[in-house]
C-alpha cells in the first residue's frame, strides 16, 4: 500500500497522470484545488496595483497551503492514495513569488512558520510522508504548449510567460536541493503523453509499479 505524490511544473500533466495512476492502482486521488479556487483567477489576471493592494499572491499561497494540508493528512491516514501536487512544492511557489516581489519578506516569514507547523503536525501521524514522488519534467516549449492546450483563460495572457519561465527555470533545482521526503521517479514529459498515447500511459504505470516494488510497497 502506498501514497504517491505527482509533482512538477505547471502545465506538464500532473492531473492527467494522477488520474491515470488512481485508476490503474485502485487509489483515491486528491486533486489540486483549481476549479473551486476563488483566488487563482485573480492571481493571474489582476494588475500590479491590484496585486499590491489585495495581496493576491500571499492569499493564494495560504489557500493552497490549507487545501494541501487537509489533503495530505487524509492521504497519509489511508493506505493507497495519489496526490495531484503536494504541500512540499508550495514552499517553492512562495519562494518564487517572494523573489519576484509579489510576496514581501514578512508575508514569506508568516507563510514559512505556518508551513513548518503543519509539517511538524504530519510527523505525529503513523505514516509521516509519501512513499514516492512521480516528478514530471519537460522543456519550456512543452510547458507553454500544454498550458495553451488545456485552455484555462486566466493562464493564457502573454504577460505570464516570464513568470512561467522563472518558475520552470528553478523547478528541477528545488527537487534536487530541497525535496527529501520520499523516493523520486522522474518522467520526461517531452516524450510522454498519457492522454493521447495508450502505450505511454502503460509504460508510465509500469514504471511506477516497478518503483513501488523496489520500495516494497
Amino acid at each position: 500500500m502506498s501514497v504517491i505524490v505527482v509533482g512538477g511544473m505547471i502545465g506538464l500533466g500532473k492531473t492527467s497522470v494522477a488520474e491515470l495512476l488512481g485508476r490503474e492502482l485502485g487509489s483515491e486521488v486528491f486533486y489540486e484545488s483549481v476549479d473551486d479556487n476563488p483566488i487563482l483567477p485573480l492571481f493571474y489576471t489582476a494588475s500590479k496595483e491590484e496585486i499590491e493592494k489585495h495581496r493576491y499572491p500571499f492569499l493564494l499561497q495560504l489557500y493552497f497551503l490549507d487545501s494541501r494540508f487537509k489533503s495530505i493528512k487524509k492521504a497519509l491516514r489511508s493506505n493507497r492514495n495519489v496526490l495531484d501536487r503536494s504541500i512540499y512544492e508550495d514552499w517553492y511557489f512562495a519562494k518564487v513569488n517572494r523573489e519576484l516581489g509579489r510576496i514581501n519578506d514578512l508575508e514569506f516569514q508568516v507563510y514559512e512558520n505556518l508551513a513548518n507547523n503543519m509539517l511538524e503536525e504530519l510527523e505525529e501521524l503513523p505514516k509521516k510522508a509519501p512513499d514516492l514522488m512521480v516528478y514530471l519534467k519537460g522543456s519550456f516549449e512543452t510547458v507553454l504548449r500544454r498550458i495553451s492546450l488545456r485552455g484555462r483563460d486566466f493562464e493564457q495572457d502573454e504577460s505570464l510567460i516570464e513568470y512561467y519561465r522563472y518558475l520552470w527555470k528553478g523547478y528541477d533545482e528545488w527537487l534536487m536541493k530541497y525535496y527529501n521526503q520520499s523516493d523520486v521517479l522522474i518522467v520526461d514529459m517531452d516524450l510522454t503523453d498519457v492522454v493521447n498515447n495508450e502505450e505511454d500511459a502503460r509504460k508510465l504505470v509500469e514504471q511506477v509499479k516497478d518503483k513501488l516494488s523496489v520500495l516494497q510497497m
